[in-house]
């Protein structure tokens, strides 16, 4: 879901839907423009990439980056906490996005998916990859 969100952020400042860009006449963001317009396209493409699961890992630490940057170069110069400077949803998907690169990749994901379908990858059903929590009678 926080990819999913994260995307629509990054649509609706490249496209102008879904409400445009905030504080943009046009609704969108000049192309190429710097940091806007590259941040809006690290939104799109990596929030629908860890929402898909496909590249998870290194999706989800460019997008926390792009968030970090976002709370110290855009809110941090007017006020400490984020409640106070507005950066709330930057501080929330940079710690977000750094959890999911953490954990990696769920069940349904596509790498997940992928990585299944490929020969040789996947463990017999009877080995466990942890030792038996009783131990074996002698």
């Amino acid at each position: 879901m926080a990819g999913f969100l994260f995307a629509c952020h990054g649509a609706a400042s490249l496209f102008g839907i879904l409400g445009g860009a905030h504080g943009r006449a046009s609704g969108v963001v000049a192309f190429a423009e710097w940091p806007s317009w590259w941040a809006a396209l690290i939104q799109l493409v990596g929030g629908a990439m860890v929402a898909l699961g496909l590249g998870t890992r290194p999706a989800a630490i460019v997008c926390s980056g792009s968030m970090a940057y976002a709370y110290f170069m855009v809110h941090q110069g007017t006020a400490l906490l984020p409640i106070q400077n507005g950066g709330e949803a930057a501080a929330l998907y940079c710690w977000i996005f750094l959890l999911i690169a953490a954990l990696g990749p769920g069940s349904a994901a596509v790498d997940t998916l992928l990585r299944k379908r490929e020969p040789g990858t996947r463990r017999p059903a009877s080995t466990s990859p942890l030792p038996s929590p009783i131990p074996a009678r002698r």
